[in-house]
């Protein structure tokens, strides 16, 4: 199995700018295309080069900022939308004042990009489609950076946010305290981060959360279109069937299914986030872009289709959710059909999933929800926590 870490995020081997979403023309021209690597005082590789000057956005039409209530909040920690792992071994290694006169040195050299910033990207993709059709409308997706940092590791991430060609203006840094309240007051819809605590946290109190990975194997994915799929069961859904399977096995299970193929299952952790690319995607449709739509979902659960499909499509046409694709895949392993889908991002509620997914390069995000958290340890020994 591939190597992940829920808290160090693992080096890329490979980052192609369809992999990235950086494009030529968003550096400057002088800028070579290769980079030495050389080592830091710690021993450490890097290969990110200083910042030597101030990138102005392409921004176009006098953009404004929509009201968080109004927008599609996306919220996403440093440390996975940047690769941070050589800061954090200071951290580790040498404490907090040491890191942050480190992270003061270095703050003219960006950071390179994490695991989720291929999502970030596409999530901007969709933002500029939408501002053409719609120039006035507050119904965006707004990034939210979240760190525990402290305030003076700001410019840095400012530095690298602007290296990058980024849009993101709202930062949340926290100074070592929890960042769950500000979640709530920006009315986060997805919470995104590499500390699985906090991830819980965010899911007790209701928030929409992942934790993410990196792997050694990344798979390009589209610039165009934003991919987003989900596992069923104790996430979209509850885990109430997942209950039923654990305590009784498959037959009870698709039992259980028959016998309550009517009744609606309750929802899951990630249905706010699946309701909020509906309304976006809506507005494509509205305009006559519904093939040419830049948001695309797919559902991938290990279900079978006939002795257990039925209740689960039943729950999203009655909670007037449209997926673009279902996969149902009868226990299969999801690894490669996630290949074909290249997907910016995949939730699932189990590890094995998510190493499965991680396994054949997609970005896989564990939702650590319902009851098969009491059964969820990674099957793969390298996986640090």
């Amino acid at each position: 199995m591939v190597k992940m870490s829920l808290h160090l995020v693992q080096v890329m081997q490979k980052v192609s700018p369809s992999a990235n979403g950086d494009s030529r023309a968003s550096w400057e021209e002088d800028e070579e295309e290769d980079e030495e690597e050389d080592e830091d005082h710690l021993g450490l590789p890097t290969t990110t080069k200083p910042v030597t000057g101030r990138r102005a956005r392409k921004v176009e039409g006098g953009v404004f900022f929509p009201k968080p209530e109004n927008a599609v909040t996306v919220a996403v920690s440093s440390r996975v939308l940047f690769r941070t792992e050589l800061e954090q071994k200071v951290f580790e290694q040498k404490g907090v004042e040491e890191y942050l006169r480190y992270q003061i040195e270095h703050e003219n050299e960006p950071f390179a990009p994490g695991p989720a910033f291929p999502f970030v990207k596409a999530l901007e993709t969709v933002n500029a489609r939408l501002r053409e059709l719609y120039p006035q409308s507050e119904e965006l997706f707004d990034i939210v950076l979240v760190t525990y940092n402290h305030a003076h590791v700001g410019i840095r991430l400012i530095n690298t946010i602007n290296h990058h060609n980024l849009f993101i203006e709202r930062f949340c840094m926290t100074g070592g305290s929890s960042p769950i309240g500000y979640l709530k007051a920006w009315h986060t819809n997805l919470y995104l981060s590499a500390d699985a605590d906090k991830v819980r946290e965010a899911l007790a109190e209701g928030i929409a959360a992942a934790t993410m990975f990196m792997t050694e194997k990344l798979t390009e994915v589209s610039e165009s279109q934003l991919r987003v799929a989900f596992d069923g069961d104790a996430v979209l859904f509850s885990d109430e069937s997942e209950r039923i399977f654990k305590a009784h096995g498959l037959d009870k299970f698709f039992q259980h299914e028959r016998d309550n193929e009517d009744t609606l299952l309750d929802h899951g952790p990630l249905k706010g986030f699946l309701e909020a690319l509906g309304k976006l995607q809506k507005k494509f449709y509205a305009k006559g872009q519904r093939l040419d739509c830049p948001i695309r979902t797919y559902l991938v659960t290990a279900r079978s289709a006939a002795s257990s499909g039925i209740r689960a499509l039943k729950t999203l046409r009655a909670w007037g959710l449209e997926i673009d694709e279902a996969l149902f895949l009868a226990g299969a392993p999801k690894g490669p059909m996630l290949e074909k889908i290249r997907p910016h991002i995949y939730f699932d509620d189990q590890m094995f999933h998510v190493e499965g997914a991680a396994e054949m390069g997609t970005v896989a995000a564990h939702v650590p929800y319902g009851v098969a958290q009491k059964h969820n340890q990674p099957q793969n020994p390298g996986v640090r926590k």
